[in-house]
């Protein structure tokens, strides 16, 4: 046998030790029918996870205070937001079953092998953000536990320490793949669960219920504002859909990914934006806090407190596994020629940087959280468009043609773009920030029109960049080529 062989018999023999341990090898190659054995019932644990997170309460509270909603606004806010968000999540996952590969890998089939590197990238970056929003958010659970508990003061140096523990847990959770974190979400699931209720307890006992109901109803345009602000978190798991439901068969029923995925976002986020709805009468203050959660710390006694802080400090760490264990497939279809849980490091290592520069530097963490919802939406929405049409009429992808970079590959289209993709892909987004106001940027026409008003710029970033990929002329796919040899990526 020579050495090559050998040392490919190794690697494999390695790769399947590493499976069978529960430590996921595959990358973004299409996952072949024999491993697609999972359920769409698995995918309820996986977003009830995802949404696990006390920024839902900020959020709720947010409604209250800094968008003047009443508690019916706001219960229409969060029924609406999980369905529209969540409900486009589970239909793009629809392409994971189909294809069996990760949303980026699919997406070579979209844009073309040279022109997915252009919403790759910003798809990547955004991830950055959220990445650091989530990894802020958890330091900052855990500096209000050692502050409520044992006194201990926040200053630079544990701000420092607290950020990089939770960065660190974060890659080795993702680092080990979909069934470490799918085994960690049904636990997390449970736990949270437990204590959410016992807050809800608390609540219904505690709250002077004639003040949350005696509010005057806000502005119809906040409360559409509101639902586009909580969707967006949902939206910025759209390109990542597929990477959960690639290990389903594609014999599975595409209304039960939806449903199941709608389902799982809607059993938590409902609740925890009308718990946090009913908490701002305690925190008149919180649009001006300078962290998302030291609220929690006053409205609730120290014994429910400390554990529902950790619950959900956990609850972010699977949050962002889940976000890193897909940016590290984003990472790969750009190029990066790492294993996935190198290209995982990239992401933990930015958001370390940036989670240090938002808290030692920020003065308000809900304006620099609304502001980038506000541009997530769009730039998530501008790849939900284009993708989202294609879907209906493509069937099925060349797994070969997606891992193949060169110009041999079926997906090269010309010069490795599709124009039409690329095109609309550009003009949704332009258009899309033209109708967006935030703290950071506005467009110009974020006034005076019923879409800048109520801040639907994401929709119109969809509904341009879904139109024009309908009616502009698509290349044809070249015809596969008799022998091949793939690039591996």
């Amino acid at each position: 046998m020579s050495t090559t062989a050998h040392h490919d018999g190794a690697l494999e023999h390695l790769e399947e030790s590493l499976e069978h341990h529960g430590l996921e090898t595959r990358g973004i190659e299409p996952v072949p029918d024999s491993e697609r054995t999972a359920s769409p019932r698995g995918l309820l644990p996986t977003w009830i996870a995802a949404n696990i997170s006390v920024l839902l309460l900020t959020m709720g509270a947010g409604l209250a205070v800094s968008f003047g909603l009443n508690f019916w606004q706001a219960l229409v806010v969060g029924t609406a937001a999980p369905i529209v968000s969540y409900g486009l999540v589970g239909l793009i996952g629809i392409a994971g079953k189909r294809g069996g590969a990760p949303g980026m890998a699919l997406s070579r089939a979209v844009f073309g092998q040279r022109g997915n590197l252009l919403p790759g990238a910003l798809i990547w970056v955004a991830r950055w953000g959220w990445e650091t929003i989530n990894a802020v958010t958890g330091a900052y659970a855990l500096l209000t536990v050692l502050d409520i508990v044992f006194g201990i003061g926040s200053n630079t140096a544990l701000i420092i320490v607290t950020l990089l523990l939770f960065v660190i847990t974060t890659f080795a959770i993702s680092g080990m793949g979909i069934k470490a974190v799918q085994r960690c979400n049904r636990w997390a699931t449970w736990l949270f669960g437990a204590f959410s209720l016992l807050v809800l307890g608390y609540l219904i006992v505690e709250t002077d219920w004639s003040e949350v109901f005696g509010r005057h109803a806000g502005p119809t345009a906040a409360m559409v504002t509101g639902v586009g602000l909580i969707a967006a978190g949902g939206m910025s798991w759209a390109p990542a859909s597929p990477d959960f439901t690639r290990y389903l068969p594609s014999t599975a029923s595409a209304a039960a990914i939806v449903r199941n995925t709608v389902g799982g976002a809607g059993i938590v986020v409902l609740p925890m934006v009308l718990m946090g709805t009913v908490m701002a009468s305690g925190t008149p203050d919180l649009a001006k806090a300078s962290d998302p959660v030291s609220f929690l710390g006053e409205i609730l006694p120290l014994w429910l407190a400390v554990p529902y802080l950790l619950i959900a400090l956990v609850g972010m760490l699977l949050i962002n596994a889940m976000s890193m264990y897909s940016a590290g497939f984003t990472a790969q279809t750009l190029g990066f020629r790492l294993p996935r849980h190198w290209a995982v490091s990239i992401n933990a290592a930015i958001s370390l940087v940036l989670g240090g520069i938002l808290m030692l530097a920020a003065t308000s963490f809900m304006g620099s959280f609304i502001a980038f919802l506000s541009l997530l939406a769009v730039a998530f929405s501008a790849w939900v468009g284009v993708f989202g049409v294609d879907m209906l009429r493509r069937r099925e992808c060349d797994a070969t043609a997606l891992l193949d970079t060169t110009r041999t590959s079926a997906y090269w289209y010309r010069a490795g773009f599709s124009p039409a993709a690329v095109t609309a892909w550009a003009l949704g987004l332009v258009a899309g920030l033209l109708f967006t106001a935030s703290d950071w940027f506005t467009g110009p026409l974020a006034a005076n029109n019923p879409v800048g008003r109520y801040g639907l710029g994401w929709i119109a970033t969809i509904v341009v960049a879904g139109l024009l990929y309908a009616v502009l002329p698509k290349p044809a796919v070249a015809p596969a080529a008799e022998e091949r040899t793939p690039l591996a990526v």
